[in-house]
């Protein structure tokens, strides 16, 4: 039966089925050949090329898996490279993206069975970062170019650079601060001189309203009428307004008390911003996600490590499991009163007190912190 004609309906079939991926099961590595049915591939099997190339793969077949891994290796991690850069993401992405290429090397030639057994050498090669969760495996590629490499040195040296900058700039700004400060409080010092007379037979007379001057008897007794007391009088009030107004600044400039400071730290402290993470180590929280199903879902956990700030490893206190969680799918445990507890946000941040008392009414808890009662509002508390 000869072949169908090139623009018949069948011919166009088999041209368009031949385009896109065949089972796998019908595909010979060895010759690189994809059959279309079962037929085609018993035919194939039988045919004199295959069975040369058989006899070729018999004679050392470790070096044809090795060159299948080698290539199916250097393939998958160029995509996982070009594709995702260094982004965390699941393996079967990368995979179905991988053998979407219809020249590709199929896995069943390699040295590993299964996806999941290729994920775990990468891992142990140290070509990737891998890590198991409820969703799966997920890779995360290790730029290793000299480039890259060097590339990321020198940011680092310049973020370096400019943080020394910013440090001199600082010193120097508080040496500034402190030079004018000094000088400030030297031009600020009074000087005392001692008054001496020339001559026993002059006499002294002294002009408030200007600056002191020496003058003969007669001057001196003549310049005295009601005007210049009145004179006197006025220049005496303002020099006293004067007198307050300076003492006034001076008691300002004055150096503030141990207790102003730590008061003022206080205050400092309270005004801080929170932050929308809370998740610390050694913490005991609970599980509030639904998708892990009803084993774990309202169970205690313990906090064993905290990842990127928004992510943790929980072991479960019952079973004993280990999970990778967000911050969204736990929420935090309030013991009995009387037991200790850590304050996860605000102004005292990572710090231990003790549990006196809980007010549900208000969503408040009364905590002792340092031998300090205060009572802090929990109802913000992120859970």
């Amino acid at each position: 039966m000869g072949k169908a004609d090139f623009l018949s309906p069948k011919a166009i079939a088999n041209r368009i089925k031949s385009k896109g991926l065949q089972k796998l099961r019908w595909y010979c590595q060895m010759c690189q050949k994809q059959c279309r049915d079962e037929n085609g591939f018993k035919c194939h099997c039988m045919s004199e090329s295959h069975q040369r190339q058989l006899l070729l793969a018999s004679e050392d077949p470790n070096k044809f898996m090795d060159h299948f891994s080698d290539e199916f290796k250097s393939e998958f991690l160029e995509l996982l490279r070009r594709r995702f850069g260094t982004k965390r993401v699941h393996n079967n992405i990368v995979y179905n993206e991988y053998i979407s290429f219809r020249e590709h090397v199929h896995m069943n030639s390699t040295q590993w069975e299964t996806l999941t057994d290729f994920t775990k050498w990468l891992g142990r090669e140290g070509l990737c970062k891998v890590d198991e969760t409820p969703k799966g495996w997920y890779v995360q590629y290790i730029d290793r170019d000299p480039e890259t490499i060097r590339r990321q040195e020198e940011q680092a040296r310049k973020k370096k650079q400019e943080l020394d900058d910013e440090e001199k700039t600082a010193r120097f700004i508080e040496e500034q601060v402190r030079r004018g400060r000094d000088g400030k409080e030297i031009d600020e010092t009074p000087v005392f001189t001692e008054l001496k007379r020339e001559s026993e037979e002059e006499k002294v007379a002294f002009n408030l309203g200007a600056s002191s001057s020496v003058a003969g008897p007669s001057k001196s007794s003549a310049s005295l009428g009601p005007s210049a007391l009145k004179a006197a009088a006025a220049s005496s009030s303002s020099s006293t307004k004067r007198k307050d107004t300076s003492s006034d600044t001076r008691g300002e400039k004055k150096k503030k008390s141990a207790l102003e400071e730590i008061m003022e730290m206080e205050e400092k402290k309270k005004q801080s911003v929170r932050t929308d993470h809370w998740l610390q180590p050694n913490i005991v929280v609970k599980v509030v996600t639904k998708r892990l199903g009803e084993r774990y879902h309202k169970k205690k956990a313990v906090i064993m490590e905290v990842r990127d700030k928004y992510g943790a490893v929980v072991k479960m206190i019952d079973s004993g499991d280990k999970l990778k969680l967000d911050q969204n799918h736990l929420e935090t445990v309030i013991p009995a009163p009387g037991k200790q507890v850590m304050i996860l946000n605000g102004p005292y941040r990572d710090a231990k007190a003790l549990l006196e008392g809980i007010d549900e009414k208000n969503f408040s808890a009364t905590l002792t912190l340092d031998s300090v009662s205060i009572s802090r509002d929990i109802s913000k508390i992120p859970k």
